[in-house]
Order: structure tokens, then sequence, then C-alpha cells
């Protein structure tokens, strides 16, 4: 298995991410994804200064999305 796959295969089974790892999920820029929590779009949770992105906003996301 490709070590991408193998990462992203990994990052599947976790119930959230942090910000770099839901950018590279979605194939988009930090920049870009921060636009997208802000508009509501995509859900995050803090845990103390870190920024978590439940996987399932993401799913959800791409869904709404037509994906």
């Amino acid at each position: 298995m490709h070590r991408r796959t193998a990462r992203m295969a990994g990052i599947a089974e976790r119930l959230t991410v942090r910000v770099p790892e839901a950018a590279e999920m979605l194939s988009i820029g930090r920049s870009t994804l921060y636009q997208l929590i802000g508009s509501g779009d995509i859900a995050t949770i803090k845990a103390g200064r870190t920024t978590l992105v439940p996987v399932e906003s993401i799913r959800n996301f791409i869904i709404k999305s037509g994906g």
C-alpha cells in the first residue's frame, strides 16, 4: 500500500483530525478550509489551543457539495 494511502486509511478511522490533515483530505489549502469553517460549512471542536475537525463534518460537507 502506498504511504499516503495507508496514512489516509488511518485518518478515515479517526473521529477528528487537525486542520492541516483536514485540508489535505479535501485537497484544499488551510486558508480555504478556514473560510469554510468561518462560514459554518465545516464544524470544529476546540481542545485547548488545538482546533479539531470532526471527520463526519468533512463527510457531510462533501455530500452537501455534491461529491
